[in-house]
């Protein structure tokens, strides 16, 4: 988390203030904006994979617009505008996984009013990226072709929230391009935060799951295993077979000792 103000700074400098970012997700909350900072993520995990970053504006987001740098060019990723009213999240390839350049500049403004450019950033693996095309897809490590078994096995093992539910409604946001899964849920065997929750007047365990709108998911009946990643503290859905196809794939591979990780059965 990076927290900065533009009253800070020397009045009569013309010099760009740079911060640098060591961690593979955070936050930056920039308070009166003033003239231009750059932002230049330098995970220490130097890993060629990290090949993707998405930003979310956050939604009182006011006072700048983002842009990357790509051989010494400026591209607008979040217009004060835009950022303002949608506060969606935006993805971009980064040319150098190891170090990205952003750069937040200042809309002019006459007065001194609390102004706010603050946003949340992640550095996503492309390994199981959809599509080339990260500006028009809301979350790059959101599927929408099913899992195969090696696929599935692994996501119990790997994934941030694993979930035994059903679905109680599906509703689509065709403005942003995502659809949202809600799940009454009858078992949590991991999350890593507390999405799902209990409901404490019905005493029911519930969550909502997150999907790009071009997956086109149905609400369908019966159990399922929900499996997926969190960004930017909301669930983002993985492998979701059906309660009974993941437990049959699980004991065959249990059988043959081919199961990457115990998952608990009972």
């Amino acid at each position: 988390y990076c927290l900065g103000s533009g009253l800070s700074w020397e009045p009569r400098s013309r010099a760009v203030e740079q911060v640098h970012l060591r961690c593979t997700e955070g936050s930056l909350e920039w308070m009166y904006p003033a003239r231009a900072l750059r932002v230049v993520l330098e995970p220490n995990l130097s890993s060629a994979w990290h090949t993707t970053v998405c930003i979310k504006p956050a939604s009182d987001f006011q006072g700048a617009s983002i842009y990357v740098e790509r051989a010494g060019q400026l591209h607008l990723v979040v217009s004060e505008v835009e950022g303002a009213q949608l506060h969606q999240v935006s993805c971009f390839s980064a040319h150098t996984p190891q170090r990205v350049a952003l750069f937040l500049q200042a809309s002019p403004q006459r007065d001194i009013s609390r102004r706010t450019a603050s946003f949340q950033y992640e550095l996503l693996s492309n390994q199981s990226a959809a599509g080339p095309d990260f500006k028009k897809m809301a979350l790059v490590e959101a599927m929408c072709r099913p899992c195969d078994n090696v696929e599935l096995l692994m996501a119990i093992c790997s994934s941030d929230f694993v979930v035994k539910g059903s679905i109680r409604n599906v509703s689509h946001d065709s403005e942003n391009h995502m659809s949202q899964v809600d799940v009454n849920v009858q078992k949590v065997y991991r999350q890593k935060n507390r999405i799902f929750q209990q409901d404490e007047a019905s005493g029911e365990w519930r969550g909502p799951i997150r999907t790009l709108l071009q997956c086109k998911v149905k609400k369908g009946g019966g159990d399922f295993l929900f499996t997926g990643n969190e960004h930017f503290g909301e669930a983002w859905l993985g492998c979701a077979p059906r309660f009974e196809d993941f437990m049959f794939v699980y004991r065959a591979a249990r059988e043959r000792g081919a199961n990457p990780c115990e998952f608990q059965l009972n």
